[in-house]
């Protein structure tokens, strides 16, 4: 029985040793945060999604033709089309 006892005396000792390594690498790792750019991040997001297949489609503004705002609203609401392909 005492040497189950040693054996896992033995294991949370290396654990604990393993936990405090680990948190020191933490505490180094968040003294190095520096905040990122916001265009950095944006160039960053558009080379990961082109990488992954998406293809940008270029926009531009869409101006309606009905007399008021609520009848073309109401029309495009009721486009049966995806919206991810509007």
């Amino acid at each position: 029985m005492s040497d189950q006892n040693a054996e896992l005396l033995e294991l949370v000792r290396s654990l604990t040793d393993r936990v405090t390594a680990m948190e020191t690498e933490i505490k180094s790792l968040r003294l190095l945060h520096t905040e990122v750019p916001e265009e950095t991040m944006v160039a960053i997001a558009a080379a990961v999604a082109a990488y992954l297949g998406h293809r940008a489609k270029k926009r531009q503004a869409h101006f309606t033709t009905s007399r008021n705002w609520q009848s073309g609203t109401r029309r495009s609401q009721h486009v049966h089309a995806p919206l991810h392909l509007r």
